[in-house]
């Protein structure tokens, strides 16, 4: 069923059009994304479909039965009721409903059943009992419960004051209670703002069996391939409509970019061909008819128009000016906080050159006081860093506090950079996407894309080696995001950044550290080995835990039995193929060291020190490589023992 269609609206400021023509249907069960660049209007048609801003032109048909709800980015819930309280609301109807119910016990215990009005009342409590139960009327609380739970709120919550809460407990909030209210069309821009990574996998699992229909807009590629089926991409003031989620999105956004350039090629071939034959027979007497047909074929033709690509993204990389040492950061055994509160112990972390770490964790476990303790802007409980030979630090603040807020946008970088020429100046914010008067801007007048940009143009000119990035991609759109992650894959120096968007830290990440408050813990790869590693840790908990339950109420079993246990033995295989496959590398990096120590005492190297410092680099990076898979041997290798004993 069609719960609402929007028909050719536009949006204009004064002469300049934003948008215009756009159609849309949301139905019943729809997962539709809204994509397209920052600035290309994407709230502002969610505020029109939402009901709260008029078109400038065009309808917006809505089935007059269906509830809408609407949660713009970053929106609080503003309340001075607790937690408990405020989530309660979205079931009013049904606690109403309950009320009534046992107002209508009470008349029902007092009547008699020859009564005059005991039918009626009888009749009422029915219905009223039947549509409490339909409506889960039985199990709100635990829905409540658990919704809260998945937004990271715990029992401890429940009874605290909302207005007491920070801005970012706030926004989820918002989101909780506008869930539990269950809409028809539920409308979400940017839902995944604040929350970490842990949220967004609830999340993400919550929504595809979501009752409702549901139009999001957000940047974060992984969430949208989880959730949506239909795409709708403004683009160029236009709308296009694509069927499936993001990556199927792309996919057929390219065969369609491809199929326009054959049909436009194709028609200027045939274009040149008929103008061709016009301009050589049409004075000649014997073919001016066949010439005269063809100038009627051309002016009767529908020419289309040159095909319109992606639209200008920024284009940048990360030089570096000096290689640093090999070893970059040593942080061992800190503790980190503030205020003498420590929120994660003991920390530790070794970072070698040109690795890229990413820093994952539930909010508010100290990452991006982790990453400034690293800078020394806030001081380390416990422990301090240490920094490798050469190393300089470029950082990045999530906050953009590093800009100053009275300053042009040519002045933001030109002052730190003095003795660069303005045309440099200017060409490097044009690669950043700051041409002509942008550059005259204020820092305040700045979007957060924006900001986030100059942030980004500062960080490439100072050219440092080390590169400490805390949530890079917030306020960057898709395209944007892409272009940084190839401007970072192909960086020299060394990463250390912390992130929510799982796509990024795939892209990017050679390695993984989760911070909890037991301290850190290494994963050597990207982000899906780090998630495949949490989930057999997972079960292997599970499965000691159910096997030391099982001791301690002394239940024999066979010790073939842990054998026929079909998750068990797969636990024991994935064990075993991952054992052998580090041996396997192990292998490989001893014969590379062997090579590598053969050709140090080449004779004819002796007087080549560049040549000598070079294999000596690689040969600490294999050594060290070999360390870490010798850690991940011995740490596998106890978990195989542990497993097999337990048999």
């Amino acid at each position: 069923m069609i719960l609402l269609q929007a028909n050719q609206i536009a949006r204009y400021f004064g002469a300049d059009t934003l948008f215009d023509n756009i159609q849309m249907e949301i139905s019943t069960n729809s997962r539709i994304a809204l994509v397209g660049r920052n600035g290309a209007g994407k709230s502002t048609l969610l505020k029109i479909i939402a009901g709260i801003d008029a078109p400038d032109a065009g309808t917006i048909a809505k089935n007059k039965t269906a509830s809408l709800g609407y949660l713009a980015q970053d929106t609080g819930l503003a309340s001075n009721k607790t937690v408990w309280d405020e989530m309660l609301e979205a079931f009013a109807t049904i606690i109403n409903m309950e009320k009534r119910m046992r107002e209508l016990e009470t008349i029902i215990s007092e009547l008699l059943p020859d009564a005059a009005n005991y039918e009626s009342v009888m009749k009422e409590y029915d219905r009223l009992q039947h549509d409490f139960s339909e409506q889960n009327g039985y199990g709100y609380e635990n829905e409540i419960r658990s919704v809260l739970h998945g937004f990271g709120f715990n029992e401890e919550f429940y009874s605290k004051n909302i207005s007491t809460l920070s801005g970012g407990q706030k926004t989820r909030l918002a989101l909780a209670r506008m869930l539990l209210q269950k809409p028809d069309i539920l409308i979400l821009d940017e839902p995944t703002n604040h929350l970490d990574i842990e949220t967004l996998g609830w999340l993400e699992n919550y929504l595809p069996s979501y009752s409702g229909a549901l139009l999001i807009v957000s940047h974060d590629r992984y969430f949208l391939d989880k959730v949506v089926s239909e795409v709708y991409e403004i683009s160029r003031h236009k709308m296009r409509y694509y069927k499936g989620n993001y990556s199927k999105y792309l996919e057929l956004k390219a065969e369609q970019l491809t199929s326009e350039w054959k049909a436009y090629e194709k028609q200027q071939t045939e274009i040149n061909k008929l103008e061709d034959f016009v301009a050589r027979n049409l004075v000649r007497a014997s073919t001016t008819k066949r010439a005269q047909s063809r100038r009627k074929t051309l002016d009767k033709m529908e020419r289309l128009d040159r095909p319109q690509g992606d639209e200008k993204s920024a284009n940048f990389l990360f030089g570096i000016e000096k290689t640093s040492g090999n070893v970059v950061l040593q942080v061992e055994n800190a503790a980190i906080g503030y205020d003498s509160r420590i929120l994660s112990e003991p920390v530790s972390l070794d970072i070698r050159r040109q690795e890229a770490i990413a820093l994952v964790g539930p909010n508010g476990i100290g990452k991006s006081t982790f990453l400034k303790s690293i800078i020394g802007t806030i001081p380390f409980i416990k422990g301090n860093a240490a920094l490798g030979t050469n190393v300089q630090i470029g950082y990045y603040d999530q906050e953009q506090a590093n800009l100053h807020g009275t300053k042009t946008v040519l002045a933001e970088l030109w002052d730190e950079h003095p003795t660069t020429p303005e045309k440099d100046i200017r060409s490097i914010l044009g690669s950043f996407l700051f041409s002509g008067d942008d550059v005259e801007k204020t820092i305040p007048l700045l979007s957060g894309g924006e900001k986030a940009r100059v942030a980004l143009a500062k960080l490439s000119m100072d050219k440092q080696n080390f590169l400490i990035l805390d949530e890079p991609t917030n306020h960057l759109d898709i395209d944007n995001k892409e272009v940084l992650e190839n401007a970072l894959i192909d960086y020299e120096g060394t990463l250390l950044f912390v992130s929510h968007d799982r796509y990024f830290i795939n892209r990017i990440a050679t390695k993984v550290v989760e911070l909890s408050e037991s301290g850190s813990k290494l994963y050597l790869g990207d982000y899906d080995y780090y998630l495949e590693k949490k989930k057999e840790e997972e079960e292997l908990a599970a499965l000691l835990a159910e096997q030391a339950s099982e001791k301690q109420i002394q239940i024999t079993k066979p010790k073939n039995d842990f054998y026929q246990n079909k998750e068990q033995q797969k636990l024991l295989r994935n064990l075993k193929r991952k054992i052998t496959q580090i041996e396997e590398n192990l292998t490989v990096i001893d014969t590379t060291i062997d090579q590598l120590e053969q050709s140090m005492s080449d004779p004819a190297l002796v007087d080549d020190h560049m040549k000598l410092m070079s294999l000596n680099e690689e040969l600490e990076t294999q050594r060290t490589q070999q360390e870490e898979f010798l850690a991940e041997w011995e740490n596998l290798s106890l978990e195989l023992e542990e497993l097999e004993e337990n048999s």
